[in-house]
């Protein structure tokens, strides 16, 4: 099992980050004093568990962290700037800031390096998150080092629960909808009311319907959903909306 690093301070290094050749630096100093920062390490950037759960999910809860007092949510693995920023960009993962730890540097100094030798990688980082208040760390959630890749404690959900209990999960809402619908514009305001941050399907006239039968069952647009659960049409959405305001 790694060491905990509860009251000790992140080590002190400089990482080479940037879009070009030349890049730039920027040390630890500049990004974790006087701020809160949630960081979390991966064994590697595109790594099946990495790219499709742990980093999506750090990005999609990174507005309740942010309202619970986090100024940053970090990122490190041991590869080099280029993966690490196509990675954060393949997923979308606006919020979620990529340092590349290539010669193994923090990750040594905090004790995590551990050797894949298992998995092909060599040296690596050992999969953890960890909240950072000004340079020291406050609580480790470290996965167990055994075979494979374990993703047990160090999840987006255990930070936010250890931050703030109560805190909020951001809403996850998606519409299916098309070009020039009335019915698709009212549902898109009536969501943006409410203060839903709603994710876009634009569907082509060539598959709508289709798309939306084989999804839903059913055959126009707006489809909208939230947290997974199909809503339906404007209709069922404006039902969906009193309900919900009788429920509070």
């Amino acid at each position: 099992m790694l060491e905990r690093r509860e009251g000790q301070r992140v080590p002190e290094v400089a990482f080479r980050v940037g879009e070009n050749s030349e890049g730039t630096t920027v040390t630890t100093g500049q990004i974790f004093n006087g701020r809160t920062v949630v960081v979390f390490s991966l064994p590697g950037a595109f790594t099946p568990a990495c790219s499709s759960t742990h980093l999506p999910r750090c990005n999609g809860l990174a507005p309740a962290f942010f309202a619970n007092g986090v100024d940053s949510i970090v990122c490190v693995s041991v590869n080099d700037t280029f993966v690490m920023n196509e990675c954060v960009r393949d997923r979308e993962c606006e919020n979620v800031v990529p340092i590349p730890d290539g010669n193994g540097e923090f990750t040594d100094g905090m004790g995590m390096l551990v050797h894949e030798a298992d998995l092909g990688f060599g040296k690596r980082s050992g999969r953890y998150s960890m909240p950072v208040q000004d340079g020291a760390v406050q609580e480790s959630f470290i996965e167990p080092n055994k075979p494979g890749d374990p993703f047990e404690v160090s999840d987006a959900d255990t930070m936010l629960e250890y931050i703030n209990p109560t805190g909020r999960r951001p809403v996850q809402v998606a519409i299916f909808n098309r070009e020039g619908c009335h019915y698709c514009a009212k549902a898109k305001a009536l969501l943006a009311e409410l203060g839903y941050d709603c994710a876009e399907v634009p569907l082509p006239q060539a598959t709508r319907s289709r798309v939306v039968g084989a999804v839903t069952g059913e055959s126009t647009v707006p489809r909208v959903f939230i947290d997974g659960e199909h809503i339906g049409g404007l209709e069922a959405l404006q039902e969906w909306v009193k309900s919900a305001k009788k429920a509070a």
